[in-house]
């Protein structure tokens, strides 16, 4: 769960650099926000990348609101000191009266001495509590409070499946129901995996202690950090033994917590979850990067490789049973008669009165492929060529029920080609640094194409050196999707020395262009022997 605090900071910051064009939403929103708060001493700060990192943030000693501007994104969209201004910018009036509400009630400041994980308890206590309070005194700031939610939170703040992050999953948005920000029936999907992770009675001790928070005073300090040891000990955390948040796993996938988040926040904001994951910022190339168009080359490839899964699709036929119009073959009576129906009342008949046996080819499930390039500086020749592969797979995978993605991975993990998008030009994947975002990658091939989940064709390739920092995290992620059923082709350089990893299938290659090679054999093998 992203961290409160990060929102809510002690000292004055840091104003942000990059304030051109933006000034005309700080003057209005700092003459508005007396209104939301009732004080007159306070400023607000819209500029790109302000609050530090986080959508929005409240400087208590500064006495200041910085909104990050890229939740509105052109300063001319509207008039910030029209009225109405807020209807075309709902998340960021949201973030506004977010932090308004914790520039009214958030009066307290934790005690020195006070272990972390009591400390990160008692801020997520606080988050539902002040707008609780906002609610009560201003009945219609609910609306806008409720367009944060799809901002302050993201599946990834749910990472594995324990009684620590369903804590925090419940803190951060069930207890908001008790606030009445959401409703029950917009979180029955969370309500229902947190439930599942906790267990009922320690959920309900769990809502007793929110509840409570909810009447705590403004300037209550004891009481609130009083309810987060609480908290601790419901969980089974001693925060004198282990003072700070738990440490997550790097080689253990998300489970039902993060699905059943995203679930909800792909429903909020109108979209599926793939399409939701895909759309994720934090997965966006660089600016930097270049979007070229597709050469003939690399249409003609597309088309051939179409070609070779149309045929691995249809390369053994088989015998079954095909329905027609006419003779011959063995006559349906109550297709015959629906047709004749059909026929009487002038539609157009749709109903096979004849069967008649054919060879035909056996159904097939949908092949998921991922694909994972490497991007440090050790695979610079690979890059551009598997750029060309990411456009190649996806429109080849465009007429075959396929569904192919691709993600580079560097210090930072990056979106090439998203699932069931067919990219009009090609995305040169630049050089990401190192390689420490390798199981981040892995991660979202399994959020993307539910690599994990039985019933449909999986594969994973991986164009890369092996040589990871973290390689035994790496190795528990492979082993898991090995045991799941889903193959891992590895794909390393011939010429670079590299960790070869268990339970995968390694080829050393030459060149880019067998590498790709590689892949389109192993998705064609694959089809012909499902």
């Amino acid at each position: 769960m992203p961290n409160p605090s990060t929102h809510r900071r002690s000292g004055s910051g840091t104003s942000p650099a990059n304030t051109s064009g933006w000034s005309a939403w700080s003057d209005a929103w700092t003459r508005h926000v007396p209104i939301l708060t009732g004080r007159e001493d306070l400023s607000v700060t819209v500029a790109p990348d302000a609050a530090g990192g986080a959508a929005a943030c409240f400087y208590p000693d500064a006495r200041r609101i910085e909104i990050d501007a890229t939740h509105i994104g052109d300063p001319d969209i509207t008039d910030p000191y029209r009225a109405g201004h807020k209807r075309l910018v709902p998340t960021a009036y949201g973030l506004l009266v977010h932090e308004a509400a914790h520039a009214t009630h958030s009066l307290w400041t934790t005690p020195p001495n006070t272990p972390p994980v009591v400390a990160a308890v008692a801020d997520m206590l606080e988050e539902s509590r002040v707008e609780n309070r906002q609610r009560g005194r201003r009945r219609g700031d609910r609306k806008w409070l409720r367009h944060t939610i799809t901002t302050l939170l993201d599946p990834g703040d749910a990472p594995v499946d324990d009684a620590w992050h369903a804590g925090n999953l419940a803190a951060l948005l069930l207890a908001r129901v008790d606030a009445r920000i959401v409703t029950a029936k917009d979180i029955k999907g969370v309500r229902a995996a947190v439930t599942a992770v906790l267990g009922r009675k320690r959920l309900w001790q769990l809502r007793d202690v929110w509840r409570e928070a909810h009447r705590v005073d403004d300037d209550d300090a004891a009481s609130m950090i009083g309810l987060a040891w609480r908290w601790c000990h419901i969980l089974g955390i001693d925060p004198l033994r282990r003072p700070t948040p738990p440490e997550v796993d790097p080689g253990e996938f998300a489970g039902q917590l993060a699905q059943a988040l995203a679930d909800y926040l792909a429903r909020a904001t109108g979209q599926t979850v793939t399409e939701y994951n895909a759309s994720r910022k934090r997965y966006s190339a660089q600016a930097g990067w270049i979007h070229r168009e597709p050469t003939e080359m690399e249409r003609a490839a597309a088309r051939h490789l179409a070609a070779r899964l149309r045929r691995a699709r249809t390369h053994q036929a088989e015998p079954d049973k095909r329905l027609s119009l006419t003779p011959p073959g063995r006559l349906l009576t109550r297709h015959a008669i629906t047709a004749q129906a059909q026929i009487a009342a002038g539609a157009m008949p749709t109903a096979s009165p004849w069967q008649r046996r054919a060879q035909l080819p056996p159904p097939k499930p949908n092949l998921n492929l991922g694909i994972i390039v490497d991007a440090s500086f050790s695979m610079l020749p690979y890059t551009a060529p598997m750029s060309s592969a990411g456009w190649i797979l996806a429109h080849a995978a465009r007429s075959n029920q396929a569904v192919t993605t691709m993600i580079g991975f560097g210090s930072d993990v990056t979106l090439l080609v998203p699932p069931h998008r067919h990219p009009t030009h090609v995305l040169e994947l630049g050089l990401g640094g190192g390689s420490t975002a390798f199981t981040d990658a892995v991660k979202l091939a399994d959020q993307l194409l539910h690599l994990r989940q039985p019933g449909r064709l999986r594969m994973l390739a991986v164009v890369s050196d092996g040589e990871l920092p973290d390689i035994d995290p790496a190795q528990r992620l492979i082993t898991t999707l090995h045991r799941a059923g889903c193959p891992v082709l590895w794909l390393r350089p011939a010429d670079l020395s590299g960790h070869t990893f268990a339970d995968t299938t390694t080829l050393l290659v030459d060149d880019p262009i067998q590498a790709i090679e590689a892949i389109a054999d192993a998705a064609v093998f694959a089809l012909e022997h499902a």
